[in-house]
């Protein structure tokens, strides 16, 4: 039994549908740059990096947070018990370690932007977290250069660097929504987040104004005729529930930021339409 929980709880130290999911938007990056098919073994090596280090990076955050999160998330495994913060240490190394394994199978750019990547998931906590805003941007950019790195992987950052500056903005207010969300136990810790160091409803205005930024930047790669009519069709109504998640964030921080990961996912899901059928037939 305690084999077991142990084994569960490092499971979900690396939040693992989270860890798939950037996988999954790494092979969108690569679908996106038109590399998919014809270099599936370096989108699929790629993927996999992101996914353990996306996995590492979590496990370490919550070896650095754990006392955070004894306030804010009794039920993680190291506040509950189930992995000694030595363990969790010991893992996120590992998967780390399998992390640059795959990376250095890809080309000099991806590989790069595997290293800037894992430099700042092992310096976010320590450095960048609380720092109002900063954090928030590291983590953004993060989140973006799944895409990037994805095209990176097969040659082509053009239509995947579109991808990764609307998503960084995006993310960007995702992550000032859940600092909102955890302004008590921030607090009791001494972070100076930026929800914290301006004000909780001046931080989410700062938030709905850059996602409004991407929001007015997304029709950019059909008007440049990069992708086609389809995924105009489909942003859309992404961007509707993005600034409509954004808007409840007001009065229920925690609805706000899940709503707004949905509409992320749809844009996500435009930029695939857009390539995968350029034109609407008439």
């Amino acid at each position: 039994m305690a084999v077991r929980a142990t084994g569960r709880g490092l499971l979900e130290l690396t939040r693992p549908v989270n860890a798939l999911v950037a996988g999954v938007l790494t092979l969108i990056g690569a679908f996106v740059a038109g590399g998919l098919l014809d270099a599936p073994l370096a989108a699929g090596a790629a993927a996999g990096a992101t996914v353990f280090a996306t996995g590492a990076g979590n496990a370490i955050n919550d070896y650095f947070d754990r006392e955070i999160d004894r306030i804010n998330q009794p039920g993680r495994p190291i506040p509950r018990g189930a992995v000694s913060p030595r363990g969790a240490l010991a893992f996120s190394l590992a998967l780390f370690a399998g992390a640059v394994v795959l990376a250095l199978s890809l080309p000099p750019l991806a590989i790069g932007i595997a290293i800037v990547n894992l430099l700042l998931l092992v310096a976010y906590t320590q450095l960048f977290k609380g720092l109002p805003g900063v954090g928030n941007a590291v983590v953004a950019a993060l989140g973006g250069s799944t895409f990037l790195f994805g095209g990176a992987a097969v040659g082509n950052v053009a239509a995947p660097g579109v991808l990764f500056v609307l998503a960084a903005l995006s993310t960007f207010t995702r992550e000032v929504i859940k600092d909102v969300e955890d302004v008590a136990g921030d607090r009791e810790e001494g972070l100076n987040t930026l929800p914290i160091a301006i004000g909780e409803r001046p931080a989410l205005w700062v938030g709905i104004a850059c996602l409004l930024v991407a929001v007015l930047a997304s029709p950019l790669p059909y008007l440049l005729g990069e992708l086609g009519d389809l995924y105009l069709l489909a942003v859309l109504p992404a961007n509707a529930v993005m600034l409509w998640a954004a808007a409840t964030s007001f009065r229920d921080p925690t609805a706000g930021q899940k709503r707004l990961k949905y509409g992320m996912f749809l844009a996500a899901a435009a930029f695939v339409l857009g390539r995968a059928a350029p034109v609407v037939p008439v």
